[in-house]
């Protein structure tokens, strides 16, 4: 699945090897997250609840995750951990409500809503794997930066899932919104406004972030031999 309006970011051979030999890292799933089958159709359905962080548009992968926090290594624990603390953390001033609360190491806000091109800029794969260790469960963006969306699958740390409109115009920080990802169609529900939101569907991206990333879809389905 395609983002659209994607950077022209350079996708280097080091790059590929990130994207498709990603560390192991230690993904925090969600309490407010559940996943049921409806009888009817035999359909899953997987829900987010919590509170939602607003951004805008153009948000880079230097503001997700400094360059200098980039020596973290996600498969230690503590250094994952740490890695989440500093998520978001270059955002400019003008967003006073910080996205972590100072001494915190997780974010009371589990849903990012932004603008258009969200992820832009380098292609760091500790960008999502941030956001996923700070607490995030989901971004809902107008567009993704091309490799950030498959950076985002890759690891299987948050799912990117697609807006039909600016809803960083419609929501603000602190709503509390429901994400529910169907087979066939989603849905974003703002329950502080009482408006519902169509999402684009996630397709064949969605079981792999569910399994948790490219190499746990592969042993799961067979693909390689599991561990």
């Amino acid at each position: 699945m395609a983002a659209a309006a994607a950077t022209a970011t350079t996708f280097s051979e080091s790059s590929a090897f990130k994207l498709l030999n990603p560390q192991p890292h230690h993904r925090i799933t969600s309490p407010l997250r559940s996943t049921t089958t409806t009888p009817d159709a035999a359909s899953t359905v997987t829900t987010f609840h919590g509170l939602c962080y607003v951004v805008c548009d153009n948000i880079d992968t230097d503001q997700i995750i400094h360059a200098e926090y980039l020596t973290l290594v996600p498969s230690n624990p503590d250094e994952y951990e740490k890695l989440g603390s500093y998520a978001l953390i270059g955002l400019p001033s003008s967003y006073e409500t910080r996205f972590i609360d100072p001494g915190e190491t997780k974010s009371k806000y589990s849903i990012v809503i932004g603008g258009d091109n969200f992820g832009c800029g380098s292609s760091r794969e500790h960008a999502p794997v941030a956001l996923g260790a700070s607490g995030v469960a989901a971004v809902v963006a107008e567009s993704y930066a091309r490799i950030f969306f498959r950076n985002s699958v890759a690891t299987g740390e948050v799912y990117p899932l697609e807006s039909e409109g600016r809803l960083c115009n419609e929501c603000k920080t602190g709503d509390v919104v429901t994400i529910e990802i169907g087979e066939s169609d989603s849905k974003l529900i703002n329950h502080t406004s009482g408006k519902e939101y169509k999402l684009k569907p996630i397709g064949d991206a969605g079981p792999v972030i569910e399994a948790g990333g490219i190499f746990a879809y592969a042993r799961k389905t067979g693909m390689i031999p599991s561990r």
